[in-house]
């Protein structure tokens, strides 16, 4: 670790220099660091394993985002406040009166509304905690007026002003007072009073030639709406009648309709209703005795109301009647103050007599007079949330430390995925799938889809995996996902970000995709010939049901053989096959000469010339594992690159591991030693064949390796030795006679 001239300390974190946060000074002036030396510059207020109340803090602005600046107000404000900032590095939840700052004028008001959050509380003691604070209805449940602008029942000084709010919280609406308790504010008592107003006035203005039926208006015009698009209807088939008698019997009541009702009539009242609401007649007159069944008792409701001496109605005489309702409609559309309508007009006007409007909005100004010190009573609470948990904060915003340190778990983990015998912890809560920013990460990422039926919950996270082979992974893939409080939630992979997990993986990969591939077109061609197969059946079994026609024996015809095509195809199949087999016979008379060391350098190399690329891709993108793309998918703005590579990253996602085990079963003992003991020996015989075959032990059994010289030479070298040895004997035998 080492320190700057501005004396900020740095280490190396996850692969990258940053600033270390030492003291509770640090803290105080995170406002003098540069800001791009910030990991963080923006995280989201919501989705962490962080206390929500602490965050909610620190959204000073509630625009779902926590910034470098709101950052830097909440640490200057809480070190501010107290004498030691050094106590934010303990994460305590309990700050003794003594550690209040009296000198700073914030740290001696958040002192005196201390004190009075333990004077209302009936508490004795020199500190405050997080417990204090917890519930802040218990801190105002006793107090007559606590600064939010509410008055409740027990701020009124006497029983009339006390039931005044409660009427108020009846008709108009409530709000929760500080207390928990329900009151009004000012803006709900100058409607009241202005509801009871309208209400008075609008009242008075109903006169007598207002309601032509006296007290009974209101009902004769709900009997008259009801009858009101029928008499209309049956008013208009009567002139229709009258313009052509000829259309009499289709505006009349239909036999044909009526006649088509099954069963009891009396059970057909909505057949019945729809049609004319008396027999239309050319005289245009309603009969109120005779008229249609269905509607006779609205008849007689209207007719009770209106017009009980009238034995029918003209079409004049109904308008008429309708004409009356006009002056009762208009005023009913002026209608206002209904709010209070149910307390009655007297009621109303008494209200307005008492005149205690401006009574009540005194108590209103006396709430709020006491504004300042309620405020101050939150912001003590404030203050024990920032000395709990602005620490830890820091450090993963600042410093992603939780994060790289084996003993915490940052605020963005949410918890521990399982999945093919194996678990991570780098588990992230996201909104949903982003894949384009996430690949950009370099690592193997689950998106999965959460569900908890036993809390009734949803939610999305991405899985990150730094470890073990991917084969058995797909979308689809059931998991379960454990929180950081230890539920329980039923997990679906729905999308996969795909990259390399291990050198390992990335070795063995080619041959894995040439043996997928291998297996994919065998199961394409075994498909395909089992589809053929099967329509070769069925049109086989057709062909012997159907009846054979002229038409379809000419669509059957086979077409004549085409000798000239099917020669051309046979010889360019020959000349495939030919110059294939002699490339595969260079090859073999290339590799025929080598010893067996040779071709097990030979194989390496051809491994090595195969997987080499792969591992080396692998390597750089496993170099550039960067937790930033991830994070910046869900919300974040990470300003610095955040590494996940060597054994950090393996030590986040754990592998099954199973001890060796001898069965309890003596048959299957029996079984895996012979299975030991068969394959020790055809290994040993292999290895045994090899070395005979490669040493030429085996060419007396026709089996060389070495290539023989030919029989030609040999034959020459003999011959040439046989003739020079004569002529040397013969001059020795020549020479002895003359001696």
């Amino acid at each position: 670790m080492e320190k700057t001239p501005n004396n900020w300390s740095f280490a190396s974190v996850g692969g990258t220099v940053r600033v270390k946060i030492n003291s509770g000074a640090d803290i105080a002036r995170l406002g003098e660091l540069d800001r791009k030396m910030w990991t963080v510059l923006s995280c989201p207020a919501k989705n962490l394993e962080f206390d929500q109340k602490t965050l909610e803090i620190l959204d000073a602005d509630h625009d779902g985002n926590i910034r470098v600046d709101e950052v830097i107000a909440a640490a200057q404000w809480v070190t501010g406040a107290l004498k030691n900032p050094d106590l934010l590095l303990t994460r305590g939840t309990e700050i003794p009166f003594s550690e209040f700052n009296e000198e700073n004028p914030e740290g001696a008001r958040l002192l005196a509304s201390a004190r009075q959050i333990l004077s209302n509380l009936k508490l004795e003691k020199e500190s405050i905690s997080l417990e204090d604070t917890a519930d802040l209805t218990k801190v105002f449940a006793d107090t007559k007026f606590n600064g939010d602008g509410v008055i409740t029942p027990a701020s009124a000084e006497d029983e009339a002003l006390a039931a005044l709010v409660t009427t108020i919280t009846e008709t108009i609406g409530k709000t929760p007072d500080r207390s928990g308790a329900d009151g009004v504010t000012a803006d709900q008592i100058e409607a009241f009073y202005t509801a009871l107003a309208d209400y008075s006035a609008w009242k008075a203005a109903g006169t007598k030639d207002v309601f032509p039926f006296g007290d009974k208006t209101a009902d004769a015009l709900a009997a008259c709406e009801v009858l009101k698009d029928k008499a209309a209807d049956f008013f208009m088939r009567c002139k229709l009648i009258g313009f052509d008698a000829a259309t009499a019997p289709a505006v009349d009541v239909s036999v044909e309709k009526i006649g088509a009702i099954e069963g009891n009539l009396a059970l057909a009242g909505s057949a019945i209703g729809e049609e004319p609401l008396a027999k239309p007649s050319a005289d245009g007159i309603l009969p109120l005795d005779a008229v249609n069944p269905a509607w006779k008792g609205a008849v007689e409701a209207m007719r009770a109301l209106v017009c009980p001496e009238a034995k029918e109605l003209t079409e004049a005489q109904w308008n008429e009647i309708l004409g009356k309702f006009a002056p009762y409609t208009a005023w009913m559309g002026e209608k206002k103050g209904a709010e209070v309508e149910g307390l009655g007009i007297d009621k109303v006007n008494e209200l307005i007599k008492a005149g205690q409007k401006d009574a009540l909005l005194k108590l209103v100004e006396a709430d709020k007079a006491l504004e300042e010190e309620a405020l101050s009573i939150e912001a003590v609470d404030k203050l024990l949330h920032l000395y709990h948990n602005l620490y830890e904060f820091l450090n993963n915003y600042v410093v992603l430390a939780d994060f790289y340190d084996p003993d915490r778990k940052a605020i963005f983990q949410a918890g521990r995925l399982y999945i093919d015998q194996r678990s991570t912890d780098l588990c992230i809560r996201v909104d949903g799938p982003n894949p384009d920013i996430s690949a950009l990460s370099g690592m193997y990422i689950l998106y999965c889809a959460c569900k908890s039926d036993k809390m009734g919950k949803s939610m999305n996270i991405a899985a990150v995996l730094t470890d073990g082979d991917v084969d058995g992974i797909r979308p689809g893939k059931n998991a379960v996902f454990y929180d950081r409080a230890g539920n329980d939630w039923s997990a679906v992979v729905t999308s996969i970000v795909e990259n390399p997990l291990s050198l390992r993986q990335a070795f063995w990969a080619p041959y894995k995709k040439a043996g997928r591939w291998i297996s994919d077109k065998v199961g394409k061609i075994a498909s395909d010939k089992e589809a053929k197969g099967a329509g070769t059946l069925s049109n086989i079994t057709e062909g012997a049901t159907a009846a054979p026609t002229a038409g379809a024996d000419a669509a059957t015809k086979a077409a004549p053989f085409d000798v000239a095509k099917f020669a051309g195809i046979a010889a360019m199949v020959t000349m495939a096959i030919a110059a294939v087999a002699g490339v595969l016979t260079l090859i073999i008379n290339a590799l025929k000469g080598l010893t067996w060391w040779q071709w097990i350098i030979l194989i390496v190399v051809l491994m090595l010339v195969i997987s080499l690329p792969s591992v080396f891709i692998a390597w750089r993108k496993l170099r550039r594992r960067d937790l930033g793309p991830v994070l910046n998918a869900n919300g974040w703005a990470i300003n610095a690159a955040s590494y996940v590579r060597g054994k950090f990253a393996k030590g986040l996602t754990s592998l099954v591991k199973y001890p060796k085990l001898s069965s309890v079963d003596p048959r299957a003992r029996r079984r895996a030693a012979w299975r030991r003991f068969w394959l020790i020996l055809i290994a040993l015989l292999l290895a045994a064949a090899a070395f005979l075959f490669f040493t030429d032990r085996l060419a007396p059994y026709g089996l060389p390796y070495h290539k023989e010289e030919p029989v030609e030479e040999v034959v020459e070298e003999i011959v040439e030795e046989e003739v020079a040895e004569p002529t040397v004997e013969t001059e020795e035998t020549e020479a002895a006679p003359e001696e």
